[in-house]
């Protein structure tokens, strides 16, 4: 009896300025992005959220042709891109998924409450679990959840840490928010 093949994660880095050239770590499928990290995780985090959410599959360094994905990636970070239409490969709950793609409608330099997400993917109630969904979202930044703020415009819970929504927000223009909560770390 042969044994299955692992499926190959292939995952590369980069180190914007805007995060004070702290790594950020990508891992891809054949199919797309699936996990992008924020510059305080390690590499190891990356291999366990591979292990967790893949289990069978292996990481590898990406091929040149795959690390040819980041640079979109890293033009926005410089200020230079408004659009990322890189290939996603996205894990998720229905909900998650659904809550994901409502994020993606976000045009850049505009923000959108909680509340406006949960009525868009049909769920007005679901305010928190918007915000759970936002949290669990592998691929910050493709998926913007950076422009997601609260109902009052305070900027509130970030898995990145609030001063990296506030540098995304402001990379991208947007200053009209309360500042509020507390940093995660600084750059």
């Amino acid at each position: 009896m042969t044994q299955p093949t692992a499926i190959p994660i292939y995952w590369s880095a980069f180190s914007p300025r805007l995060f004070g050239k702290r790594p950020l770590y990508v891992a891809a499928t054949e199919k797309g992005i699936c996990r992008i990290t924020w510059p305080d995780e390690t590499f190891e985090a990356l291999q366990d959220w591979v292990t967790g959410k893949m289990p069978g599959a292996r990481l590898e360094e990406a091929p040149e042709e795959l690390r040819s994905r980041l640079l979109p990636i890293e033009e926005y970070l410089e200020g230079s891109r408004r659009e990322l239409p890189v290939p996603l490969d996205l894990r998720g709950t229905p909900f998650q998924l659904a809550v994901w793609e409502a994020l993606r409608q976000i045009p850049y330099g505009e923000t959108r409450s909680y509340s406006d997400i949960a009525a868009a993917v049909g769920r007005p109630a679901a305010v928190r679990a918007v915000g759970t969904a936002n949290g669990a979202n592998p691929v910050p930044l493709l998926v913007p959840c950076h422009r997601v703020i609260g109902k009052s415009g305070s900027l509130t819970g970030f898995r990145g840490g609030l001063q990296a929504k506030e540098l995304l927000l402001g990379l991208e223009g947007v200053h009209d928010y309360k500042r509020t909560g507390h940093a995660r770390y600084s750059f």
